[in-house]
């Protein structure tokens, strides 16, 4: 939501301005029939839980725009090298073809995913696709890594940990609960209480007091579950989990009551910060090559872009904005641009 929002928008920096309003609208127009913005948040969050998300660029005729590009993503598991081929060649590495500069060439898309049935039956039946029609969003944290690691790997013990606490909190005050009390006597074994059956229920009304008989006792069991250290130690547990993908602690628990104002904004600075280098990353990585799949379909239209933007080897300027970052306080927002105003630092 913070890093996709409601899509990103292309801004033309050509130094015609209709042949920039014209791009501009038609692209617009394109995105919103395939579902760039939908698409593109699906690759971040497959870029969280998976370590990354591939994209094949293809042709789909049922786009309602003249340019009938389309995005299609696929599962991570589905480009892996064939068994029969990964013997036979050494310049693949997990479904990427690499040349000897480390650059990818093509890519092995399996047709179905390896985990159905039918693979185990028919075996694997594969495309290579060249690396101009596949489009790989991951972030390599290692020199030479060629595929995607989830970004929430290191708090995966976190979420089983947590689980399991809540788990047994769960079960013990269930226990305490089941019985309404425990009837016990002072008497020896060979007594009065030899007469009765060890765990033996006795019914009560309830709402009612009642009277024992001579040397028993009533007692109720104490639930001592949740303890008081539970709340912070989930709140603990919800901030660490939250750490891979830096986000604050009272977006991460959706609570703030225990924030001010300073604190949230201080907080928050990293987070916008991450926000900010994963747009950056995603506009060089996804939508720049969308872009210049766009324009190179696009031209083959004839009379359809300006004739000034009908260049093939033409690299058009433009940027891309995002949605911006609402401010908590639009009352001190409006008094410090008041004053940036009146010092000149605007």
């Amino acid at each position: 939501n913070y890093v996709v929002g409601t899509g990103p928008r292309l801004q033309m920096l050509s130094t015609d301005a209709s042949v920039n309003r014209f791009i501009e609208k038609e692209f617009s127009r394109w995105a919103k029939s395939i579902g760039l913005a939908h698409k593109l948040r699906t690759m971040r969050i497959a870029q969280c839980e998976t370590g990354e998300c591939f994209g094949i660029l293809t042709t789909n005729p049922r786009v309602n725009a003249p340019v009938q590009l389309d995005v299609r993503l696929i599962e991570a598991d589905q480009v892996a090298t064939p068994w029969p081929v990964q013997f036979r060649d050494p310049n693949s590495v997990d479904g990427i073809i690499l040349d000897e500069f480390g650059n990818p060439i093509s890519y092995y898309i399996l047709r179905s995913h390896p985990g159905e049935t039918s693979l185990r039956v028919g075996g694997m039946e594969y495309d290579i696709l060249p690396a101009d029609s596949v489009v790989h969003l991951y972030r390599a944290e290692r020199p030479g890594q060629a595929r995607g690691i989830p970004e929430i790997t290191s708090s995966l013990s976190l979420f089983a940990m947590t689980r399991r606490y809540t788990m047994a909190v769960l079960t013990t005050a269930e226990q305490a609960a089941l019985p309404s009390g425990v009837i016990y006597t002072d008497a020896p074994a060979d007594a009065e209480a030899s007469q009765v059956e060890p765990m033996d229920t006795v019914e009560m009304d309830r709402g009612t007091w009642m009277t024992m008989p001579y040397g028993w006792k009533i007692g109720q069991v104490r639930a001592e579950q949740p303890t008081a250290m539970f709340c912070d130690f989930r709140h603990e547990m919800v901030d660490e989990m939250a750490r891979p993908v830096n986000v604050p602690s009272n977006l991460a628990r959706g609570n703030s009551s225990g924030y001010n104002y300073a604190s949230g904004r201080l907080d928050h600075q990293s987070f916008f910060k991450a926000i900010r280098i994963d747009q950056s990353y995603v506009a060089d990585v996804v939508l720049d090559r969308i872009f210049h799949a766009w324009l190179q379909e696009a031209v083959l239209i004839e009379g359809y872009l300006p004739q000034s933007a009908r260049m093939l080897d033409t690299e058009l300027d433009h940027q891309w904005f995002w949605d911006g970052l609402e401010h908590v306080d639009p009352a001190k927002e409006a008094t410090a641009q008041a004053t940036r105003l009146n010092s000149n630092t605007t």
